[in-house]
């Protein structure tokens, strides 16, 4: 991928003045560097903040201690991540439009690039399990669907997307040219796919498990809607109290599917563009402006703020956590607090 200036420049500016073979700087205007440096740090500010309110939630509350929710904290730490050892030296790249942190960082920092879309949706996938067994075969759910079963989806959920990525980063696998593991300029940091993993790397980890995950909601959904119309024969024969209780289960449940697809479909609207951006530009060998990779690329960032925001709109129990946590009050309750999480939600 060449890198375009945003802006015309009377005198070449590169990287490293003093060092031969420097990639050129393409400088933007001081007011644009705060503007969006300004932007991009909340954006930081709200994904590390986000995440560990989620983190702290689940770790500490243990009414809150489910597979389920084991599964949203990993994907919660995997978002922290992004914010921590992604996003900072991202955004340096990104503004400045050099990289001054070495090559060897420079591949560590690809690696988990290219890791955290599968390991995002790996734990999605799982998720989407989790609940296909809660709906589809709920008196088996928790005996299939337990905490060490939950373990399980942990590790391959890191491990394989970390030994995929790994593998390609630092063999050169990624391209036959090699240029990001040669250094192509000093300063220059970027991702370069070649037709076969340009292909290959899209699908096996974004667009063939997303598939799987439609697949498997849309019969979570088909199966909840024929048990809500079981559920409403019933209830026309039961008393009221049990009318509003067997009312609330189907409402709880249809609520929490939702908000897992409304997870799933914000994942999928923020990473979409990106992977096919990529396909376009392997496929049909367009130079794709730098811009437009960047707009791309921020915007699947901007994936690991949704989450905490999705939580705290539409679970009231992590609604609550959050403003326990945020008002200090967890200092001064026990974890095992039984009014914060009504049964019933």
């Amino acid at each position: 991928m060449n890198m375009t200036s945003y802006q015309s420049l009377d005198a070449i500016q590169y990287c490293f003045p003093s060092v031969k073979g420097s990639c050129i700087r393409n400088s933007l205007p001081a007011t644009a560097k705060v503007v969006l440096y300004t932007l991009v740090v909340g954006l930081i500010t709200v994904v590390v903040s986000g995440n560990l309110l989620v983190i702290i939630s689940v770790a500490h509350f243990r009414q809150l201690h489910s597979p389920t929710n084991y599964l949203t904290l990993s994907l919660a730490v995997t978002d922290l991540f992004v914010g921590l050892l992604v996003l900072p030296f991202s955004m340096v790249r990104s503004i400045e439009t050099c990289w001054y942190f070495g090559n060897t960082f420079c591949k560590i920092h690809s690696t988990f690039d290219i890791a955290v879309t599968s390991v995002s949706v790996f734990h999605l996938c799982f998720i989407a399990i989790d609940r296909y067994f809660a709906v589809c075969d709920p008196l088996r759910y928790s005996s299939t669907i337990t905490f060490s079963v939950t373990a399980i989806f942990v590790t391959i959920c890191w491990a394989v997307p970390a030994s995929f990525s790994s593998f390609i980063i630092f063999t050169g696998k990624n391209s036959t040219n090699n240029i990001l593991t040669s250094g192509y300029c000093e300063g220059f940091c970027m991702i370069i796919f070649d037709e076969v993993w340009g292909i290959t790397s899209p699908l096996v980890t974004f667009f063939l498990p997303d598939s799987i995950m439609i697949v498997i909601y849309v019969k979570v959904f088909v199966v909840a809607s024929s048990h809500a119309k079981v559920i409403s024969s019933i209830t026309d024969r039961k008393t009221s109290v049990k009318k509003q209780h067997a009312k609330s289960m189907k409402e709880a449940n249809k609520k929490a599917i939702k908000t897992l697809a409304l997870i799933m479909g914000a994942f999928v609207m923020c990473w979409l563009p990106c992977m096919v951006i990529l396909m376009i530009s392997i496929c049909f060998n367009d130079l794709i402006p730098t811009v437009v990779f960047e707009i791309v690329n921020w915007l699947a960032y901007f994936n690991s703020a949704c989450n905490p925001m999705i939580y705290g709109l539409f679970y009231p129990w992590f609604r609550r956590a959050f403003k326990t946590i945020l008002t200090g009050k967890i200092f001064r309750i026990a974890s095992s607090t039984t009014n914060l999480f009504p049964e019933h939600d």
